[in-house]
């Protein structure tokens, strides 16, 4: 497994709705980040979409990453036939070997069986392109779910792109998630996470930590995802916590970056060793 960061490694530097920096973080400076982290993948999510990059744009992020030694992953939101369609196209000249997708986008949010037949429209597209629909965890859909939709369109060409909070919002922990959909993971979205009794007792608060010092025990879920053998890439994200300013918010997220490119080669090292040793 490689590992890779995201424009999710830095949501609040790309910019959040409402909250815009005054230089958002830019495709091409990403890709100089994950160089000068030891990265080996960089994945671009929907909050920075590479359809709308001009042509020379885009041409000009794949040769720096071909120079930087760094493979780029594709990733959008919106499961339409259109949408992926136009983003396996990117996929294919990335050289991405996985299309990451979540589902819903705004008000569109179909239902199991229309993401079964949009699936089936683009299976032909999947074959010809030789890449992988990476279908996210993302609140809605129960593990379950996603494994019927993969088991009625295509277990080879379409997986699981398992990110290790998301499914909170479907009342699953992590552990339900990998236990269902471990066999079909080819991507982890690695994210730190605490969960916090609110100070009048009445609920919880789910939050991004640095990585490395939360309630995810990412060792245990590499460990459940090794003998797959299908998970190529480790991919921080992060949910760093708004704090004063945007600027501190920033710099706070970019050293939780640091630390949590880090933390995931300090476990892949671990468990490269423990299977030598078995």
């Amino acid at each position: 497994m490689q590992t890779g960061i995201s424009t999710y490694s830095y949501p609040w530097a790309v910019g959040v709705p409402g909250y815009w920096p005054e230089h958002p973080l830019t495709a091409l400076e990403l890709l100089d980040r994950a160089a000068r982290l030891g990265a080996q993948a960089v994945q671009f999510g929907d909050n920075l979409p590479l359809h709308r990059l001009s042509a020379d744009d885009w041409l000009a992020l794949r040769a720096r990453a071909r120079a930087l030694g760094l493979h780029i992953e594709v990733g959008t939101r919106r499961l339409t036939v259109d949408n992926l369609r136009t983003y396996l196209g990117l996929a294919a000249e990335a050289g991405s070997p996985f299309l990451r997708v979540v589902i819903d986008d705004g008000d569109y949010k179909p239902s199991e069986q229309d993401v079964v037949s949009v699936i089936r429209a683009v299976l032909p597209v999947l074959a010809d392109t030789n890449v992988v629909l990476a279908l996210e965890n993302h609140d809605r859909f129960a593990a379950r779910s996603l494994e019927r939709i993969i088991q009625q369109t295509n277990v080879e060409r379409v997986g699981i792109c398992l990110d290790t909070t998301n499914s909170f919002g479907a009342a699953e922990d992590v552990h339900t998630v990998l236990s269902v959909l471990g066999p079909y993971t080819v991507n982890l979205h690695a994210k730190d996470f605490v969960c916090e009794r609110v100070t009048h007792k009445m609920g919880f608060v789910v939050e991004g930590t640095r990585p490395g010092t939360g309630r995810l025990d990412l060792a245990d879920a590499l460990r459940h995802l090794t003998p797959f053998g299908r998970c190529q890439t480790v991919t921080l994200e992060q949910w760093p916590p708004f704090r004063d300013t945007l600027a501190e918010t920033i710099a706070i997220e970019a050293d939780w970056a640091e630390t949590g490119v880090n933390w995931i080669k300090q476990n892949l090292r671990e468990i490269a060793i423990n299977q030598k040793r078995q």
